[in-house]
Order: structure tokens, then sequence, then C-alpha cells
């Protein structure tokens, strides 16, 4: 009589034993803070236009000046002013060479509206717009640097 129930209890437990356990269970990562998350989708260029960035959240428009370094005089006094019809006036003075120019044209803003691309008859230079700040980029749209990078960072008057 015995016999009986242990081999019963013995089938049953070698049936729970053998049962193969979810190796991969289902992860909620709403309850689950381990749980990763990957992104479904993509930024678009619309978003970005939309969203707060320089063009669209800050009062850019204004004159910006700024002493940039100069490889044979003292410095290139430069004033910029932005206007907000996408017009802009540049006005460059080379220290103690009383050599000035100026010139004025368009600007276009980048796909982010964080860099604006003057288009003058001979500027074209590229600024990062910030706080009450432009900073001039190199050509290829990268931030110039080296120990002189903070005098290319013009100031809002």
């Amino acid at each position: 009589m015995n016999a009986p129930k242990i081999l019963g209890t013995a089938a049953i437990v070698l049936m729970v034993s053998c049962t193969q356990k979810d190796k991969n269970p289902e992860i909620n990562p709403k309850t689950d803070p381990m749980a990763i998350q990957t992104p479904t989708d993509t930024v678009s260029v619309d978003t970005l236009k939309t969203s707060h960035n320089s063009e669209n959240s800050l009062d850019w428009y204004g004159t910006y000046e700024a002493v940039v370094p100069c490889a044979d005089c003292p410095g290139i006094k430069t004033v910029l002013t932005l206007n907000k019809d996408r017009t802009f006036a540049i006005s460059e003075e080379y220290l103690e060479r009383k050599t000035k120019s100026d010139d004025k044209g368009t600007f276009d803003w980048d796909a982010a509206g964080r860099v604006v691309t003057l288009k003058g008859k001979t500027a074209s230079y590229k600024y990062k717009v910030g706080e009450n700040n432009v900073t001039q980029l190199d050509m290829s749209g990268q931030p110039i640097d080296g120990p002189n990078k903070k005098l290319y960072v013009f100031t809002k008057k």
C-alpha cells in the first residue's frame, strides 16, 4: 500500500522537475526597472524645427562683437548684426593697420536650428548661436579649438 503512494509521489516529482522552465520570460519594461528599452521612433527635421532650439527659442537677432585673432596684427575687431529677416551686416577692422571691410547679405539656419551660415559677397562664416552670444566655427562647422578659442565668442551688445 505504501509502494503505490511512493510511486505516485515520485512520478509527480519527476514530472515537475522535468518540465522546462521558460528561459526567456516576458519582460514588462513598465514594471521591470532592469528592462532595456530601445527607441521606437526617430527624430525628424520637422520635430527639430518645432522643438526648442536657438532659432525659435532665443532672441538671436541683434549686434554681436569680438576681437578675433589675426596672424599678423593684434586682432580683427568684428561687428556682426543678424536681422530677423535673415539678413546680416558684418564689419571687420584690422587693428593697427587701418584696414576695414564691410559686407552684407543673407544667412541660413542649419536643419537643427543652431548654426547660421552667412552668404555675402566675401563673408561666408558659420556661427553657433547661443544665449546672448554667437561662436564662430571653422568652415566645416566645427568649433575652433586651441588656446585662443574663447576669442571666437562674440558677445551681444
